[in-house]
C-alpha cells in the first residue's frame, strides 16, 4: 500500500471512531441519572422516565428545556452539566411511559 492509501484508510477509520462516540448513549444517561439525579429526585430512573411519553420528551428536548423540565420534576437541588442533557434525554426517550422498557436504576 502507498502511503497516501494507509493515511487514507487511517482518516476513515478515525472518523468512524469519532461519529459514534458524539453521538448521546441511553446506557450513559441511565448512568449519569442514577449518579447525580436520583437522590435529588428521589425516584428510581423508571419514574423519572415514565414522566413522559417519548414524543413528550422529543417536545420539550427539542424546545431546549430539558433542563428547566427535570428541575421541575426533581426540584431545584437537581444540577446537571448542559453537555450531559443529550444523554439524559436519551435515557428519558428510550424508557418513557410508552417505550415498553423498564431500566434497571
Amino acid at each position: 500500500m502507498t502511503k497516501f492509501t494507509k493515511l487514507a484508510l487511517a482518516a476513515l477509520l478515525g472518523m468512524a471512531v469519532m461519529t459514534t462516540t458524539a453521538s448521546a448513549d441511553a446506557v450513559k444517561g441511565q448512568k449519569l441519572y442514577a449518579k447525580n439525579l436520583k437522590a435529588p429526585c428521589e425516584m428510581n430512573g423508571a419514574d423519572f422516565a415514565a414522566k413522559h411519553s417519548q414524543n413528550e420528551w422529543t417536545e420539550i428536548n427539542d424546545a431546549g428545556n430539558m433542563g428547566a423540565e427535570i428541575k421541575a420534576i426533581c426540584g431545584d437541588d437537581a444540577e446537571i452539566k448542559d453537555t450531559l442533557i443529550p444523554h439524559i434525554f436519551d435515557f428519558a426517550y428510550e424508557f418513557a411511559n410508552d417505550s415498553g422498557n423498564v431500566p434497571s436504576c
